[in-house]
C-alpha cells in the first residue's frame, strides 16, 4: 500500500511539472521577429531640379565648411561650454552604466562576508530539548543563548538558457549606441544654431551700416531742402517730408540695435557664458557667398544622419526587448552555492573540519499564475517595437524632406539674390542721379524721397536674401549629417 501511494505521488509530481512547463512555454502567439528597416524606402534620387547639385557621398568637414575663423572659435567654445550638450553627455554616461550593469547580470554573482547572530529557543521545544541534552565538552553544557559566527563566500547564477539576460544586455548596449548618435545629432544642431546666429549678427551689422549711410545721405538732402526753402525755391512741406523720413529711419535704427542685442545674447547663451564683448569682422554682408554643397543620393542619409542611425539602433534594441519579454514565460534555473566556516564561538571558526560549512542548491521556477502580467509586458514590448519602427520611418522621411527643402531654398534664393543685386545697382545709380537733378532744381523732393526709399529697401532686402542663403546652406549641411565630426 505504501508502495502504491509513493508511485501515485511521483505521478502527481510529474504531471505538475509537465503542467508548469506547458503553461510557461506555450501560448505566446507569433514568434519574435526583427522588423525590416526597408532600406530601399527612400527614393533613389532627389528631384531633377537638384541633380545639378552633384553626388557627394557625405557632408564636408566642419572646418572646411565653416571657414570663417571667428565662427570656428565660437563653435569650439559652444562645444565645450554649452549646458544642454553637457546635460546630454551625462545621459550618455548613464546609458553606458546601464549597459555595463546589464552585462554584469549574465555572469555569476559572488559575495563575501560574515555575520553574527544570537538565538534563545524555548526549553520545552524540540530544539530546546536537544540543546538540553548536549554537552559541549566534559561537564560543559551547550551555550544558552546560542551565538553563531559566520564567515564565507556565496555564489548565485541564473543560467541564461533562453537568452533573456543576454538580450537585455545587448538591448542596453544598442540603446547606449543610440544615445551616442543622439548626442551627435544634438551637436549637429548646436553647431548649426551657432552658425545661423553668427551670420544673423553679420546681417544685422550690415543693415545698421546701410541704415546709417542712408540717414547720413538723407540729412544732407534735408540741409539742402532747408536752404532751398530759405531761398523760397521750395515749400515747408518738402522740409517736413525729409524730416519725417530721417526720423523714421532713426527709429528703425534703434529697433535694429535692439535686435542685435538680442541676437548677441542668444549667441552667448549657446556658448554657455555670460555676455561679453563679441568681436567679429566688419564686412559687407551682401558680398559674402554661402559655401557650396552637393546633395548626394538619399540613401546616404541612412549612413550619415545621426538621428536616422539612432532610430535604427532603437528598432534593433526594441526587438531584443520583445525577445527578453517572451523569455520570461519560460522556466528559469538558478544555481546557488556557499562555502565558509560557522561556529558558536569566534575562536572555533578555525576548527577543521568541524566548523566547515557549505551548501549547493538549484532552483527551477516557471510562471504559473502571473501570466496576465507577463502577457501585458510582452504586449507593451511588441507595441514599443512597432513604435520604434514607425519613428525610424518618420525620421527617414523627415531627413529626406529637410535636404529637399534646404537645397530647393539654396537654388531659388541664389537666383533671387542675383536679381536683387542688379536692382540694388540700378537703384544706387538712380539715387545719385536724383540727387544731382534735385540739386539743380530739375527734380522735385518726392522723386528724391521715393528713390532713396526704394534704394534702402532693396539693399535691406538683399541682406535678407543673403542671410536666408546662409541659413539654407547651414541647414543643408546639418541635414546631410554634417556639423559634428570632431565632437561626437
Amino acid at each position: 500500500m505504501a508502495k502504491h501511494s509513493k508511485n501515485r505521488l511521483s505521478g502527481v509530481a510529474g504531471l505538475a511539472l509537465a503542467a508548469v512547463l506547458t503553461t510557461g512555454c506555450a501560448g505566446l502567439g507569433p514568434k519574435v521577429q526583427t522588423p525590416a528597416l526597408d532600406l530601399e524606402a527612400l527614393p533613389g534620387a532627389y528631384p531633377q531640379a537638384l541633380e545639378a547639385a552633384g553626388a557627394s557621398q557625405q557632408a564636408p568637414a566642419l572646418a572646411a565648411f565653416f571657414q570663417d575663423e571667428t565662427l570656428q572659435v565660437l563653435i569650439k567654445t559652444a562645444l565645450e561650454n554649452n549646458q544642454e550638450r553637457n546635460i546630454v553627455l551625462q545621459e550618455l554616461r548613464m546609458a553606458e552604466n546601464e549597459a555595463k550593469a546589464r552585462g554584469g547580470e549574465v555572469w555569476p554573482f559572488l559575495s563575501v562576508g560574515g555575520g553574527w547572530d544570537r538565538e534563545k529557543v524555548g526549553r520545552y521545544t524540540r530544539a530546546g530539548a536537544v540543546e538540553e541534552g548536549l554537552e559541549l565538552a566534559h561537564e560543559k553544557n551547550f551555550p544558552d543563548p546560542l551565538s553563531n559566527f559566520r564567515l564565507g563566500a556565496q555564489v548565485s547564477w541564473e543560467i541564461d538558457i533562453w537568452r533573456k539576460l543576454r538580450n537585455e544586455r545587448d538591448g542596453a548596449v544598442l540603446r547606449y549606441l543610440s544615445t551616442v548618435e543622439g548626442q551627435r545629432f544634438l551637436v549637429t544642431h548646436l553647431v548649426a544654431e551657432v552658425a545661423e546666429t553668427y551670420y544673423a549678427l553679420l546681417a544685422l551689422d550690415s543693415r545698421l551700416t546701410i541704415l546709417d549711410n542712408t540717414i547720413a545721405l538723407q540729412q544732407e538732402a534735408l540741409e539742402l531742402v532747408r536752404l532751398q526753402k530759405d531761398a523760397a525755391a521750395t515749400t515747408q512741406l518738402a522740409v517736413t517730408k525729409f524730416e519725417a523720413e530721417v526720423l523714421g529711419n532713426q527709429s528703425e535704427l534703434l529697433v535694429l540695435q535692439q535686435e542685435r542685442v538680442l541676437e548677441e545674447n542668444r549667441l552667448h547663451f549657446l556658448l554657455g557664458r555670460y555676455p561679453e564683448e563679441l568681436a567679429r569682422p566688419a564686412q559687407d554682408f551682401t558680398r559674402l557667398s554661402p559655401p557650396s554643397l552637393a546633395a548626394g543620393v538619399p540613401a546616404d542619409l541612412l549612413r550619415q544622419r545621426p538621428d536616422v542611425r539612432a532610430a535604427e539602433l532603437a528598432v534593433k534594441a526594441a526587438a531584443l526587448d520583445v525577445a527578453a519579454a517572451r523569455a520570461r514565460f519560460y522556466p528559469s534555473i538558478d544555481l546557488s552555492a556557499a562555502l565558509g566556516v560557522e561556529a558558536f564561538q569566534l575562536g572555533r571558526l578555525d576548527a577543521m573540519p568541524e566548523s566547515r560549512a557549505y551548501g549547493l542548491g538549484i532552483d527551477f521556477l516557471a510562471p504559473l499564475l502571473n501570466r496576465a502580467g507577463l502577457k501585458a509586458a510582452y504586449g507593451n514590448a511588441t507595441a514599443e517595437q512597432e513604435q520604434a519602427l514607425l519613428r525610424y520611418q518618420q525620421t527617414s522621411l523627415d531627413a529626406y524632406l529637410e535636404v529637399l527643402n534646404a537645397f530647393s531654398a539654396l537654388k531659388n534664393l541664389s537666383e533671387s539674390a542675383a536679381l536683387k543685386a542688379q536692382q540694388v545697382s540700378a537703384l544706387g545709380n538712380s539715387v545719385d542721379a536724383a540727387s544731382r537733378l534735385f540739386s539743380s532744381a530739375r527734380a522735385d523732393y518726392m522723386e528724391v524721397l521715393m528713390t532713396q526709399r526704394d534704394a534702402l529697401e532693396s539693399r535691406l532686402d538683399l541682406v535678407d536674401l543673403r542671410e536666408q542663403q546662409f541659413r539654407a546652406a547651414i541647414r543643408a549641411y546639418a541635414a546631410l549629417g554634417g556639423g559634428a565630426p570632431e565632437a561626437g
